[in-house]
């Protein structure tokens, strides 16, 4: 061994011993002391960018393990290593790539050779570690070359030009968009190689260069299936949305793979092209799918201090005939207690729901119900069923119409009445939104034109039920965590007065459903001892502020405003306001809510506060 001459011979033999004593404590179990953990604290100076101190604070293993791995001096001192060399790439991601680390150790560099001992001197008390950062010059790109065969337009997609900061992840990026761009263009072998950077350390620049092998141009081959089982290829084929001799498209082909997952059959979907064409020069692909379980049990429940507790449960069947199609046989139980009601009520239902009825994007569904309901506006029994044809039209919108018949037996105010009505319900709908539970962007809308035809019973004169409602989500800020939802509704009944209609088909307003904070249904005319009467026009307005907390919370803050009338115009009657605060619970089915609500103009006998808890949000 050659000894440094610069550094004496005890120096020498500390050393050695320093090296060679942990491997002994280890080797025969005497390791004990030197394990122990040594506690420390990390500071790093600001650089005075937040983005580069915030990005050495996550790259830092000292930070990420200090709570939930303590280790002892030797380890402190490698964990210390380890982050100079992240802190380095970090300061590289950000174009300074003449920087560098400053780390102490209770004012001591890493390299000391008495570091060891000075650490083991105090175990017990926090060793310093300081961080300093020297930025150093910000290097900028300079040349920035595809080599290879590239159309003009997929040069373009790089996103990154001479001149600006020669960011790293920027850069690796520009990989990515290139090979992208090229796939966009039908070039479905195409290969990008991690990008040469040559750095000009006296010029401050930073050189790329891409070598890419584009490839041909290729169209789609033989399309097929794998993992199917019970749902039949035959209808998966006719609604499939790219064809052999396409031209190869990603974009496409991810649409088609969301069409089929859409489909609710599948638990999952995956496009998986060859890599490598057939005999005649296409890319077959693929379809890889796992069917789902056929059936599902799902259960739900509500309360609401006015219209008591709710429990629904219902069975599904996702592929009944091997076409996707959908039945649902729904039963529950309602109204048990609250202050609107007068005894418990029951609903059952069943849907079928025939997807791609005689065209693609058009469906069949067909409903069969039974409800009872005892509220303080009227007590109701009733038989319902529907058959409907729905059809999407572009992206967001789609319309539906059908004919719907009901048998009702109602008694309000003591009176008693049977009903036999006809319907053709005519429906058009647009939503852009991007959840059904939980939506924090988009737009809701809905118009609906139901002329009705009384067969029997008490009104003879045919009526028209008309209604728009709608709902935005205007995203704020932190993607999904502030949203602001805003919701409406208008609706008019023209062709019969008010006593001219089934109460059940009169517009009400109070509940969560239109002004909470307000009792179902309390809101319009209403008979003697403030019982509703409903009423032939309804208007209702939401505005409503929903703030995520940390990952599984949630608060929201609400005004909602309507008013019911009769004979008059939707917007002609005395408006009542309501106002509260609601909690949220977010799970993977959806957030759990509790909103309380206040009238801000209470009528006469009215509740003070109004509570309801349900699951998704309220709109």
């Amino acid at each position: 061994m050659t000894w440094n001459s610069g550094v004496s011979l005890a120096r020498q033999i500390r050393k050695v011993y320093r090296i060679i004593l942990p491997i002994l404590l280890v080797c025969f179990g005497y390791g004990a002391k030197a394990s122990d953990p040594q506690p420390y604290e990390v500071g790093i100076v600001p650089t005075g960018q937040a983005e580069l101190d915030q990005a050495l604070r996550d790259s830092s293993v000292l930070m990420e393990l200090q709570q939930k791995a303590p280790v002892g001096p030797f380890g402190l001192m490698a964990r210390s290593r380890e982050d100079l060399q992240r802190f380095q790439t970090a300061l590289r991601s950000f174009g300074y790539y003449g920087g560098s680390i400053l780390m102490l150790m209770d004012g001591h560099t890493l390299d000391d050779p008495d570091l060891p001992d000075i650490l083991a001197s105090h175990p017990a008390q926090p060793v310093k570690v300081a961080v300093s950062v020297r930025l150093g010059p910000l290097f900028r790109l300079r040349d920035i070359d595809i080599q290879g065969s590239v159309p003009s337009q997929v040069r373009e997609e790089l996103g990154i030009h001479a001149g600006e900061p020669a960011l790293a992840p920027k850069v690796l990026a520009a990989k990515e968009k290139l090979l992208q761009a090229l796939q966009d263009a039908g070039y479905a072998l195409a290969k990008v190689a991690e990008p040469d950077a040559v750095l000009d350390r006296p010029a401050k620049a930073l050189d790329v260069y891409f070598k890419v092998d584009a490839g041909p141009r290729v169209e789609l081959g033989t399309i097929g299936f794998k993992g199917l089982e019970q749902v039949e290829e035959p209808f998966l084929r006719r609604r499939l949305m790219v064809h052999p001799g396409q031209l190869f498209d990603p974009r496409a082909i991810e649409k088609a793979r969301e069409d089929l997952f859409s489909l609710s059959v599948f638990a999952s979907v995956r496009a998986a092209p060859s890599g490598q064409l057939d005999a005649q020069g296409r890319l077959p692909l693929t379809f890889e799918v796992k069917e789902r379980k056929p059936h599902s049990v799902s259960a739900n429940a509500a309360y609401s201090t006015d219209l008591g507790g709710s429990l629904s449960g219902t069975w599904r069947h996702y592929n009944l005939l091997g076409q996707a199609e959908r039945l649902s046989l729904i039963a529950g139980v309602s109204q048990l207690g609250g202050s609107s009601t007068t005894g418990i009520g029951y609903s059952l239902a069943a849907n079928f729901l025939k997807p791609d009825f005689l065209l693609r994007d058009q469906s069949l569904q067909a409903d069969l119900g039974a409800l009872k309901q005892s509220l303080i506006s009227y007590d109701e029994k009733s038989i319902s069923s529907s058959l409907q044809l729905s059809r999407k039209f572009f992206d967001y919108w789609s319309y539906s119409f059908g004919l719907s018949g009901e048998q009702a037996r109602i008694t309000q105010e003591g009176v008693t009445r049977n009903y036999t009505l006809l319907g053709l319900p005519l429906t058009l709908k647009y939503d852009s939104s991007d959840s059904l539970l939980e939506p924090t962007r988009g737009l809701r809308a809905t118009a609906a034109i139901t002329p009705m035809q009384p067969l029997a019973g008490s009104s003879t004169s045919p009526f028209v039920i008309l209604q728009a409602s709608g709902s935005a989500y205007l995203d704020l800020a932190d993607p999904g965590r502030s949203v602001l939802a805003l919701r409406g509704l208008v609706g008019d009944v023209e062709g019969a007065g008010q006593f001219d209609l089934p109460p059940n088909k009169r517009f009400y307003g109070g509940g969560s459903a239109t002004v909470r904070g307000f009792k179902f249904q309390s809101i319009g005319p209403q008979f003697r001892k403030d019982r509703p009467m409903g009423g032939t026009n309804i208007a209702a307005a939401t505005v409503e502020f929903r703030q995520r907390i940390l990952d599984d919370y949630g608060a929201v803050a609400f005004v909602d405003a309507g008013q019911v009338n009769a004979g008059g115009s939707p917007f002609s009657g005395t408006w009542r306001f309501g106002a509260g605060l609601g909690a949220r619970y977010y799970t993977s089915f959806g957030p759990i809510r509790l909103d309380v609500a206040m009238p801000l103009n209470k009528l006469p006998g009215g509740s003070a506060f109004e509570l309801y808890i349900g699951v998704g949000q309220a709109f």
